[in-house]
């Protein structure tokens, strides 16, 4: 099957030029949030001088097509600290792994070291191809502890958005690799009636979902089913954060999700963050509250970080 240069692939779909012109990244975001939200600035990624960063790491290669991360390491601690992986958003059509770096400086200001990925969006291959580039690059981290120096039996899946459900599929479904997940304003279930009237509208043609799975519910019901994680929970599922803002279409399928996951006896957490925006983790003043949450609940999970060297 012939795949699109994504902008090509877009327009050929009836995406848009709109769709074109206005890729999902903080800039972008921020023009369309300001007017309501006076006050936010865009997050900077800026780390302390004892966070070494190493970009463009490549960890997969798709034909030609090369798959990066950039690695966010603490300054030297008396353990391994834990490796949270983060997958940005935009759909499963835009967007880069650029969006989560303030998320990953701040985390490895606070001890943990931190990784962003790159995945394959829906217009260089379709669902799930996504799911698998996020395990290749847990798979990648976990072979090459030398490279980042972080505990590799303590490895997080974290995002938003598109990330967050990509990141929660894949932490339900990694046989025990992922020691936690955080899902940021992302969707747990594809399937319920509230998320088939924004993902499902055929209005939109396609959507980003059906962008993504190739069709719409009534096509591709099978893979709209397979790619919500709430279908893939069980017993052996790693602890969960929600992280949400207060738009509640974003995250469809929480409560079913953590009512599922607490029948097993699995750690399931809501942070809600008060009047925000989707996207809200790109901005100041909500950065700071996000890896609060994101790091009180690791802490819960893993124990207190040791102190630095």
């Amino acid at each position: 099957m012939t795949r699109w240069p994504l902008a090509l692939w877009l327009l050929l779909s009836g995406a848009g030029a709109s769709a074109i012109a206005q890729p999902y990244n903080a800039e972008t975001t921020y023009r369309k949030l300001v007017a309501a939200y006076p006050d936010i600035r865009i997050a900077s990624s800026t780390v302390p001088a004892s966070v070494q960063v190493r970009k463009d790491i490549v960890y997969a290669r798709r034909g030609e097509l090369s798959l990066a991360l950039d690695l966010y390491s603490p300054g030297p601690r008396d353990q391994a600290a834990p490796l949270v992986l983060l997958v940005h958003g935009g759909g499963w059509r835009s967007g880069d792994r650029g969006e989560m770096a303030p998320l990953a400086a701040r985390l490895a200001a606070r001890g943990y070291a931190a990784a962003t990925v790159s995945y394959r969006l829906s217009g260089q291959a379709r669902y799930p191809a996504a799911i698998d580039d996020v395990r290749d690059a847990l798979q990648w981290l976990r072979a090459h502890p030398e490279v980042h120096g972080a505990d590799v039996d303590r490895m997080v899946l974290a995002g938003g958005s598109a990330g967050g459900q990509i990141a929660a599929l894949a932490g339900m479904t990694s046989d025990g690799a992922v020691k936690a997940v955080i899902n940021i304003d992302g969707l747990s279930d594809f399937t319920s009636e509230e998320a088939r009237r924004h993902e499902d509208d055929p209005a939109k043609n396609p959507s980003a979902a059906g962008a993504w799975f190739g069709g719409r519910y009534a096509e591709q019901p099978a893979l709209w089913h397979q790619a919500s994680p709430i279908n893939h929970v069980s017993r052996a599922s790693p602890p969960v954060l929600f992280i949400v803002s207060s738009m509640p279409r974003f995250s469809v399928g929480r409560e079913a999700m953590m009512a599922k996951l607490r029948e097993h006896g699995v750690v399931a957490e809501t942070v809600a963050l008060p009047g925000t925006p989707h996207s809200f983790w790109l901005f100041d003043p909500w950065v700071t509250p996000t890896v609060d949450a994101m790091t009180d609940f690791l802490g819960r999970v893993f124990g207190a970080l040791p102190a630095s060297e």
